[in-house]
């Protein structure tokens, strides 16, 4: 009964000591969240939601789920100066996901897709608050 018991102990040391060396527990994510964080999605219909309302200090995922590649920038076009932030989302290929940055002046940043500009379904706002 004693070599059961000491096995057991052992096996779990063993699982305990694995968990830790690869991170930690389950309930923390191997990368810091950010608290702020909000998305955009991107498909063949358009950009979804077309207004989001963030906390300044945010940073605002774009998903491209259409099977075409997206290139995410800041208005006006051709030139994105209202929010450089978004602009580092930039180019997706389907599948990819990508943060903006750091969303910290007060303000409503437009986008839109710089490869369609015109298209009214691939523009959208951020407004900071």
């Amino acid at each position: 009964m004693a070599h059961a018991q000491t096995a057991w102990r052992a096996a779990g040391l063993f699982v305990t000591a694995t968990v830790l060396a690869c991170g930690g527990n389950a309930g923390s994510p191997s990368a810091p969240s950010n608290p702020g964080a909000r998305t955009v999605t991107i498909t063949a219909s358009g950009v979804s939601p077309t207004s989001l309302t963030v906390p300044a200090g945010s940073r605002v995922t774009f998903v491209n789920n259409d099977t075409r590649r997206h290139d995410m920038t800041s208005d006006p076009h051709p030139e994105h100066t209202d929010c450089p932030e978004i602009n580092t989302a930039g180019a997706l290929l389907p599948g990819q996901s990508r943060e903006t940055g750091n969303l910290v002046t007060v303000r409503t940043c437009g986008y839109h897709d710089h490869e369609q500009p015109t298209n009214a379904t691939l523009r959208g706002r951020v407004l900071v608050q």
